[in-house]
């Protein structure tokens, strides 16, 4: 899990995301790692690539990588 970079820990949560919810609280655990690993406070996810990308969707996603001790942000499309 210590040479995943940013990248691919954010693909792995769309993949999840996209075969409904599969594994997630594992990539959750492991994109946390490697936020801390590389010193940064937020996720940032691109809501075109999101299965719910609507406010309720992304609210959904926020507030559940929030208990999980993930913040996550969405990048203007």
């Amino acid at each position: 899990m210590s040479d995943l970079t940013l990248a691919e820990a954010t693909e792995n949560i769309y993949a999840a995301l996209r075969e409904n919810n599969k594994d997630i609280d594992v990539h959750i655990s492991a994109l946390k790692a490697v936020l801390a690993r590389d010193g940064l406070k937020e996720a940032v996810f691109d809501p075109a690539k999101l299965a719910q990308n609507n406010r309720p969707g992304r609210k959904l996603m926020q507030s559940y990588f929030r208990k999980r001790g993930v913040t996550v942000v969405f990048a203007a499309s």
